[in-house]
């Protein structure tokens, strides 16, 4: 008796292939501008997707099958693309094949959606920022403009949280510790950049600013990683005097490229002196 290759049960253990076959099903042939009668299954077939992604057809059923193998990371992600997945989904398929999230892709459109803006907005008395992986800042809230770096009035390419620490004398001379804190923007943002995707925008990044800071490029050569979490900040702000916060780094769900910041007054002084700087500031 003869067994057909393209259409057996898949094992209910092979949860890569599970996944597949869901996915490859949910999605509309018409949308492909693919012939929608004389189909079997619903969504796409097999050889379609196989097709899509440049692999082998049978190939690609065995790997559904759970019996082909593992695909390479670029083998997974032309597969995703075939299948139209979203970020969140590409992402749920590269922990089902490797157990870890795929290399972050930053967008070409680094700007936040309305929906995330007003949420920073809504933290009136807390400094907070989204960041890139490359540590680009683009978007914050009234209370960073005011406590941090007024961010809108400096060019797209130096809204920058290490060539600001490092090439920005205001800024320098704001911090309470300066070559503690450059140490560890150093270190964390070396952990962030092996996570970014685009290698030479990392390069270019450390080649400029190695020519702008002899210390930039002192602390990058010592190669110590550190990861952002939480702690306190402390500030000599220009105006206020010393402020102190406590922050929090959030990832930006659906954004596995962004990563959100949040400072919050440690105390009720601070909490003061940041009402007064806001009640300086234009609206």
């Amino acid at each position: 008796m003869s067994v057909s290759l393209s259409e057996p049960s898949i094992d209910p253990a092979n949860v890569l292939g599970t996944y597949l076959r869901d996915r490859r099903e949910k999605l509309d042939a018409s949308a492909f501008g693919l012939p929608t009668t004389r189909r079997r299954t619903p969504g796409l077939r097999r050889e379609e997707v196989a097709q899509r992604a440049h692999v082998s057809a049978t190939w690609y059923t065995w790997l559904e099958q759970g019996r082909g193998g593992a695909p390479s990371e670029v083998v997974l992600d032309r597969i995703a693309g075939a299948l139209m997945l979203s970020e969140v989904e590409r992402e749920h398929l590269f922990l089902l094949a490797f157990g870890r999230p795929p290399e972050l892709r930053t967008r070409s459109n680094d700007g936040v959606t309305p929906r995330l803006q007003r949420v920073l907005d809504a933290l009136t008395l807390s400094p907070a920022i989204v960041k890139t992986p490359t540590w680009d800042v683009v978007a914050w809230n009234r209370a960073a403009a005011a406590v941090l770096t007024d961010y809108g009035a400096l060019p797209p390419e130096e809204r920058n949280i290490l060539r600001l620490m490092f090439c920005e004398p205001r800024v320098r001379q704001a911090q309470d510790d300066w070559e503690s804190v450059a140490r560890f923007v150093v270190a964390a943002f070396r952990a962030d950049s092996a996570r970014a995707g685009d290698s030479s925008k990392v390069e270019a990044l450390v080649q400029d600013l190695s020519q702008r800071s002899r210390e930039f490029e002192t602390f990058w050569r010592e190669r110590d990683v550190r990861t952002f979490g939480e702690g306190l900040k402390r500030l000599r702000h220009a105006v206020a005097g010393p402020l102190a916060f406590e922050y929090s780094a959030f990832a930006v769900d659906g954004r596995p490229d962004l990563g959100m910041v949040i400072y919050q007054p440690a105390t009720e002084a601070d909490e003061r002196a940041v009402q007064r700087l806001l009640g300086a500031s234009p609206a």
